[in-house]
């Protein structure tokens, strides 16, 4: 019986190490949390695997060890969290640094094969139905996605590019609060054309730099979010082509101050107006029509008892419905009258909000023309082109 049970420990152990295969890691326990009922798989370093310095990959000692929790792929239906130990090293000039592993990136909190399920998900679902189905915030999953396509597809050659007319430019972050990058994606055929490292003007500068003169000069608009760099970049060198200004930055500036004021509105608060704004923040952020009966009649209540939040997300409801307008001009009546509206609250948060809209009117008011948004840009769900370099560009 003692051999038998020896044997089913072991094979347990085995087993365990050969689903959760972690280079330099050992299996130490594998258990399901109480509060959230999520797998949990503590690991150990295996002292067998030699500890390097990071940034130079030469033998180092090791300072200290550190443990650290990453998020990877459900295990029978069940979140799961890996618990892993690194060690950290100190350099030559004193400088505490982790050592690097090949499973996640720096600054990461995410499994790099969970990457590469959440970035499969994107392709075929948008980032709202993937961060609803995984329970990851839409920002996270959007950064993820765009984060692991960049690091395995190779960009094209600017200088070998014809026939743009359409462009969409952005930035996404390798890691939350760490280095980013610029992304170009054509936006009549969907492909991801070019990666600079940085957000910097200069950084989008280079790539049209690269451009021939009859390309750049064929580019009619582009597509971006409302940061000064990217604009003065455009302006610069395609000084004929319209800059549209994302839809869905514009909303989801709005919505940054909409949980602003609802903070505000709770921080003020009685302890029953902080009761009802409790939970409330969803209500507000979506669409009315998405809401179930028990939710609008839980929205309609707190509207009625908070005259602020309720001017604010009935100006909401008038600011999505501008980019229905048929044209330019009424388009442009149409942000006029809104921000009209929004100064006449006398609400310090609208009136500089409505200055913004005012200020980029053009650009907003530019979607009426052409009709683009960067939506196929942010989800990532887009096909790829083929004519790229199989060595990848030393940006990365």
């Amino acid at each position: 019986m003692f051999v038998l049970l020896v044997s089913q420990c072991c094979t347990l152990s085995s087993l365990s190490s050969a689903l959760f295969s972690f280079k330099g890691q050992c299996v130490q326990s594998v258990s399901i949390e109480k509060d959230t009922q999520s797998v949990l798989v503590r690991c150990r370093r295996d002292r067998r695997y030699k500890v390097v310095e990071p940034e130079t990959g030469t033998p180092c000692t090791v300072d200290h060890y550190v443990r650290r929790r990453l998020y990877d792929l459900p295990v029978s239906g069940r979140a799961c969290t890996i618990e892993i130990e690194l060690a950290q090293t100190r350099d030559k000039f004193g400088r505490r640094l982790i050592e690097s592993t090949d499973y996640v990136a720096k600054g990461g909190r995410y499994t790099a094969w969970f990457c590469q399920f959440i970035s499969g998900l994107c392709r075929y679902m948008s980032i709202h139905a993937v961060s609803k189905h995984l329970g990851i915030r839409w920002e996270t999953v959007k950064n993820i996605g765009k984060t692991f396509l960049l690091s395995t597809l190779p960009a094209l050659e600017p200088e070998k590019l014809t026939d743009l007319i359409h462009i969409g430019v952005d930035e996404v972050a390798r890691a939350k609060g760490h280095d980013y990058m610029t992304v170009v994606y054509d936006l009549i055929s969907g492909h991801l054309i070019w990666v600079g490292h940085g957000r910097r003007a200069e950084v989008l500068i280079a790539f049209f730099s690269q451009l021939s003169l009859p390309t750049r000069e064929g580019i009619k608009a582009v597509s971006m979010d409302m940061g000064q760099p990217y604009q003065s970049a455009v302006r610069k060198m395609l000084p004929n082509a319209d800059i549209v200004f994302d839809r869905f930055h514009v909303m989801q500036n709005y919505h940054l101050l909409m949980r602003k004021e609802r903070n505000k509105a709770f921080r003020n608060g009685s302890h029953q107006e902080k009761k009802m704004l409790k939970g409330t923040l969803f209500l507000l952020l979506n669409n009315a029509h998405k809401l179930d009966d028990r939710q609008s009649d839980r929205l309609d209540d707190l509207l009625e008892s908070n005259k602020t939040l309720c001017i604010i997300y009935m100006l909401k409801e008038q600011l999505q419905a501008i980019w229905d307008e048929s044209c330019y001009e009424s388009m442009v009546h149409a942000v006029e009258a809104w921000c009209r509206l929004a100064k006449s609250t006398r609400i310090l948060s609208l009136c500089s909000f409505a200055d913004a809209l005012l200020e980029r009117k053009v650009g907003i008011c530019n979607y009426a023309k052409y009709k683009l948004t960067n939506a196929r840009v942010e989800a990532g769900n887009v096909s790829i082109g083929t004519e790229t370099k199989s060595q990848r560009n030393t940006r990365y």
